[in-house]
């Protein structure tokens, strides 16, 4: 690799499809390929994230599964076995180049709250800082459905974000996006550049058709928007292709580039983790003078500006601000509970009363900023 390439901090994902055999087992020559690249990239100064698929196809067939599984039990099973499987091949393939690697296992949960959201990112920096190469995975052998991410092209992007990533490269057993199927319609052509995500580049989206992986097309853009939103390029290549991850980094591989139209507004870690990270709670609807202070001057949200409260919502949860004609406005961080403010809506004639209700520092309005919760 060229010595005056900017040194960045990427991250890589990786789909099942792309670390096992047909039959299910891990394959270890695309691991060794994967491990090659991500080297590779390494010696020449950039950090380097992976966010590895594969568990379960890894373990099913050792839990004595012919075909993967389908239950969330044998699931789980299957990917507590299948994970100390993968980490045991990657950490021989790194180890024997120089570099250590890490297991970090998330779920959806670990972002929804703050603190726990601030671990993730400050372990992650640590491991980055001291050279060493993180290989994350949702922790499916503890995580129920209505916290799971659904797949790890989400994973990937939400990851790319904590870590202010200068670039995600989204690897899977695809070219990258075409205007049609290219299974079903062999005159389909590869989309080379994407600036925005427009109605119509979702609409080409379609399912993926291996048996090993879960995320198709249509939840790879879901991970570029959020990328995207979090003012992070992306790539979208497969992972058979020689020196994919490599070439991705200097514009010249086969796929798929996802870049910005216009800039994004910059977000501290507070605001990022509002607009593309929390669980909204509830909803507050505020009048229009009230939005235009908002919006325009960067003004605490006060209780006399609310027309409306919908909760519940606890104090100090993230909720949604509406206008009267229900257009959502942005989120921020309420400084009372549904219940209180109710209560204090009835005095809201008393000057006294007329407290902050949701500070300009945690308020990000959706009009300036891709808010993706």
């Amino acid at each position: 690799m060229s010595s005056d390439i900017e040194q960045k901090r990427i991250v890589i994902k990786i789909g099942s499809s792309s670390l096992t055999s047909r039959h299910g087992e891990i394959s270890h020559r695309k691991l060794e390929k994967l491990a090659c690249e991500v080297v590779t990239l390494k010696d020449a100064g950039h950090e380097v994230v992976l966010v590895s698929s594969g568990a379960v196809a890894a373990g099913y067939r050792k839990l004595g599964c012919l075909e993967r599984p389908t239950t969330l039990t044998e699931k789980q099973a299957a990917a507590s076995i299948g994970q100390g499987l993968l980490m045991e091949t990657y950490s021989k393939l790194f180890m024997s180049n120089g570099y250590v690697a890490s297991q970090i296992l998330i779920t959806r949960s670990d972002f929804l709250d703050e603190i726990r959201y601030k671990n993730v990112r400050n372990t992650l920096n640590v491991l980055l800082k001291r050279g060493i190469i993180p290989i994350v995975n949702e922790n499916d052998t503890v995580t129920i459905d209505r916290l799971k991410f659904g797949d790890n092209d989400t994973l990937s992007a939400k990851v790319a974000s904590i870590v202010d990533a200068d670039q995600l490269i989204i690897l899977s057993d695809i070219d990258g996006l075409f205007d049609g199927h290219p299974g079903l319609n062999k005159n389909a052509k590869l989309i080379p550049q994407v600036n925005q995500i427009t109605p119509e580049i979702e609409a080409v989206a379609g399912d993926s058709d291996s048996s090993v992986g879960t995320g198709g097309m249509r939840s790879k853009i879901e991970a570029v928007k959020i990328a995207l939103a979090s003012g992070i390029p992306t790539f979208l290549g497969n992972a058979s292709k020689d020196q994919i991850a490599v070439n991705a980094l200097s514009g010249k591989a086969r796929g798929t580039y996802f870049t910005i139209e216009k800039p994004q507004i910059q977000l501290n870690q507070k605001k990022k983790w509002i607009a593309f990270h929390s669980h909204p709670e509830g909803e507050i609807i505020i009048d229009q003078n009230a939005k235009e202070r908002m919006v325009d001057d960067h003004v605490d949200l006060t209780l006399s500006g609310i027309h409306d409260v919908k909760g519940p919502f606890n104090k100090g949860s993230v909720i949604r601000i509406l206008d009267k004609s229900g257009r959502k406005i942005g989120c921020g961080v309420v400084k009372v509970s549904s219940k209180e403010l109710q209560t204090l809506k009835k005095k809201v004639d008393t000057p006294s009363v007329n407290k902050t209700i949701i500070d300009s520092t945690d308020f990000v309005c959706h009009e300036k900023v891709l808010i993706t919760v």
